[in-house]
């Protein structure tokens, strides 16, 4: 509340929604907040190796070894306006949890502010999307994930790219690091209404190249959703479906770096941290403060 009395924003009606976890750089309330991180635990369609639900409070926990200042930016992020709402209590239902992921992203956007959303699994992104329309949209990931229904379910970690598509249109999605499609999805009519970028493409020609080649046909505002798959399972093996033959994990700073300043809406997701020894929560945390500190610097990075 205002000292008048008046309610100035959402946050007493987002506090209903989430716990009190914060990340490490996360000194501000919601109120004063431009960047609002939050978790959603949720793996219920993972269809290899489960544990996602862990990702949020795992990569807290790497948070914590990251120093808050970074010579690159020139940035304490500790001074950036950066609040963290915790985590999303969420079930087994995937429907209602996108669901409530659309409708948490909607309060925080309609206040002006920049969502950043841990995941849990890549059918979450699918209700966060939902928000960002008139937008153009990058996403990292080793699978096209764009299988109309998987295992019973539209909302379904397969079916991320779909859903998405189903929200943008034609021509506004690219995907980098496709290593991994099914027949099915290959023939599909409307595959080619995204533009799949494979891993073999920017290990030849190089993420700047590629870069140079595809952004004239981005859009001038972005969603940016970063499947931990996407990168090369030597620099992120805790993933729920790895594939081999990934990106560096240069090559995912580099595109972050590129377009974070006309990025609008950020997730990160599928690092499942049974599997590794902490390494791949550990990157995740680092692509969060790079993105923050790409979009806040006022150096040419």
């Amino acid at each position: 509340m205002g000292s008048n009395g008046n309610q100035k924003d959402h946050a007493v009606e987002l506090s209903a929604y989430l716990s009190l976890k914060k990340i490490a750089d996360a000194q501000y309330d919601y109120e004063d907040a431009r960047y609002v991180i939050f978790g959603v635990p949720f793996d219920y369609t993972s269809s290899y190796r489960r544990g996602s639900s862990r990702g949020p409070a795992e990569v807290r926990r790497a948070y914590d070894n990251l120093e808050s200042y970074d010579v690159t930016y020139d940035i304490d992020f500790t001074e950036i306006p950066i609040c963290d709402l915790g985590d999303i209590g969420v079930n087994e239902d995937p429907d209602e949890t996108v669901d409530l992921v659309s409708e948490v992203v909607a309060i925080i956007r309609k206040d002006g502010k920049i969502p950043i959303m841990i995941g849990g699994e890549h059918s979450i992104t699918g209700g966060s999307i939902r928000n960002f329309k008139e937008h153009g949209m990058i996403i990292i990931d080793a699978h096209s994930d764009f299988r109309f229904s998987y295992m019973g379910h539209k909302n379904n970690h397969a079916c991320a790219t779909r859903r998405s598509l189903e929200v943008l249109g034609e021509g506004k999605i690219f995907s980098f690091g496709t290593r991994s499609t099914s027949r099915e999805e290959f023939e599909d009519p409307d595959f080619k209404k995204v533009t799949f970028v494979r891993a073999e493409e920017i290990k030849s020609e190089g993420i700047e190249n590629i870069f140079l080649k595809y952004s004239p046909r981005m859009e001038k505002q972005i969603y940016f959703s970063i499947d931990m798959d996407g990168i090369d399972p030597a620099y992120a093996p805790g993933v729920g479906t790895p594939e081999p033959y990934g990106l560096k994990d240069t090559d995912v700073r580099y595109l972050i770096r590129r377009t974070a300043k006309i990025t609008n809406g950020f997730d990160i997701v599928e690092f499942t941290p049974d599997f590794d020894n902490g390494n791949t929560s550990m990157l995740a945390a680092k692509l969060i403060q790079d993105f923050i500190g790409s979009r806040e610097t006022t150096r040419k990075i």
